[in-house]
């Protein structure tokens, strides 16, 4: 039996994704150890309008977002899918669907990080076309990141 899977464009204050944020950020405080208030205060969502959350047979089960950097650029913020679920190509379906609302927004480059130690994550990434890129700010000098970019336009 197939199951159903919808994503939804929202906003910060959808309380679905609220929820997989509170799950995201229990998740990130064992892989941040010391360096934990260093990232949760890099990862606010109250003002985050391009929210995108992932639901199978209408229970939500993943998230991301991005959020404006400069004129051109996005970066993509809470990826998270639930560990029930992983292996699923929910995180694909939900950062290509990032990536297609930033197209339409006009924006040209997609940005974001994560760590180094979370290898899953870094491998979705590279299959999706990111490429690794020096670490931007405020992540020059964490040596647990790893940063990456990808044109989204043609140019």
């Amino acid at each position: 039996m197939n199951n159903l899977v919808n994503l939804k464009r929202t906003n910060s204050r959808d309380v679905d994704f609220i929820a997989l944020v509170q799950e995201l950020d229990k998740y990130l405080s064992g892989i941040n150890g010391n360096q934990d208030e260093f990232f949760k205060q890099l990862n606010t969502v109250d003002t985050l309008q391009h929210v995108i959350v992932c639901y199978i047979d209408a229970v939500p089960v993943g998230c991301g977002a991005f959020k404006i950097v400069e004129d051109k650029t996005v970066e993509v913020k809470r990826m998270y899918v639930k560990p029930t679920c992983r292996g699923k190509h929910i995180a694909t379906r939900i950062l290509n669907e990032l990536e297609e609302w930033a197209r339409q927004e006009q924006f040209d480059i997609i940005i974001l990080e994560t760590s180094k130690t979370m290898e899953p994550a870094v491998n979705l990434y590279q299959r999706n076309g990111y490429i690794i890129t020096p670490n931007y700010e405020p992540y020059k000098e964490v040596s647990s990141s790893i940063c990456f970019k990808k044109r989204l336009s043609s140019m």
